[in-house]
């Protein structure tokens, strides 16, 4: 057994190292850790409690989103779970030689992408280390508190539910790819490419997607490291059933596609924080995917939860069975830029 080059422990790491090794067994642990899922559910009686934790890293052609990023990537693990994120603690970790500009630049981003969402900092730990070459938020944990009937675990899809996705495929890998090599990209297609690629970047969120689909979700998920096809595979995995998907349905830029095509990556199973999946009752659907039309969410209906395969459907007609990403491509492509800006 070998761990990942890079990225999230794949499903067989975990379940052979951190699964049988969680502490102490807890009766009030609804929802603990389990692949694919994240964020926990305790339960506190009359109500039940929401935590979920991100790292985040601060690459120098970043920083400029980095605050932003820390609150929506952990808010966005309890807003899928159906649950308004409340409070927020974070492990802010700067390298020797930060200046206090860029502390406050970071912390302000933090602040006030809180502000919009109605979240409280409640406490956490910041200092300057060395060993790090880059900001890092060695974890950033979002508090959410709710019923234990409105929640939307991924565990939560029920045969005959439709999938419904939000705003396309390979989201973040575009935005990130699109900042981290804007030079290559604007010689091999233009400025204005670059620019509506990196506008992708404050979108890498599925609060409001989440918060707005709750009502009429059964299920819903972030489709994040391994991309929409990872993250449907999830879905389906965790509530036991099986899932097919239509390839033709799929929303995805015509802009984001080319840009997979240059890097030479699967949009379907490349990291997409931002992509709501959503397994909602069919009689439900159409006026789902109207709420979230109207309030500026490109949606769209791109499957159906079943009762046996896990299959995606080609625009072809043939079909492929659906098994869990081992590699996201995208960090392979994300490296790769690195290395080349270094040297460059």
């Amino acid at each position: 057994m070998e761990l990942p080059a890079t990225g999230k422990l794949d499903q067989y790491s975990f379940n052979q190292i951190i699964y049988p090794r969680l502490g102490e067994k807890n009766p009030r642990i609804l929802l603990g850790p389990r692949h694919g899922v994240d964020a926990a559910v305790i339960d506190l009686g009359n109500q039940v409690l929401v935590v979920a934790e991100d790292p985040t890293f601060g690459m120098p052609a970043l920083l400029p989103y980095f605050g932003w990023s820390i609150v929506h990537i952990a808010a966005s693990d309890v807003a899928v779970l159906g649950v308004k994120p409340e409070y927020l603690t974070i492990c802010l970790l700067l390298p020797p030689g930060s200046s206090p500009s860029l502390l406050e630049e970071i912390w302000e981003q933090i602040h006030q992408e809180c502000v919009k969402l109605g979240i409280s900092i409640v406490g956490g730990h910041t200092g300057v280390y060395p060993g790090i070459g880059y900001p890092l938020n060695g974890g950033c944990t979002v508090f959410g508190f709710g019923r234990k009937e409105q929640l939307t675990p991924a565990s939560g899809a029920r045969v005959g539910d439709c999938l419904i996705m939000t705003k396309g495929l390979a989201i973040e890998a575009a935005a990130i790819l699109a900042i981290q090599a804007a030079e290559e990209l604007e010689k091999a297609f233009g400025r204005e490419f670059v620019s509506h690629l990196k506008d992708y970047f404050w979108k890498m969120t599925v609060v409001e997607d989440a918060l707005l689909a709750a009502p009429y979700a059964h299920a819903m998920h972030d489709a994040t490291e391994g991309g929409f096809l990872n993250g449907v595979y999830e879905m389906a995995e965790a509530s036991g059933i099986g899932v097919t998907v239509f390839e033709k349905d799929l929303l995805c830029d015509p802009e984001i596609a080319k840009l997979c095509q240059h890097f030479n990556i699967d949009p379907l199973i490349s990291i997409s924080e931002g992509t709501l999946l959503i397994a909602a009752p069919s009689g439900k659907a159409e006026e789902l995917i109207k709420k979230l039309q109207d309030n500026g969410i490109p949606a769209a209906a791109v499957g159906e939860f079943t009762d046996s395969r896990r299959v995606l459907r080609r625009a072809t007609g043939s079909e492929e069975p659906l098994r869990p990403v081992e590699v996201d491509p995208f960090w392979e492509a994300y490296f790769k830029t690195i290395t080349k800006e270094e040297e460059g």
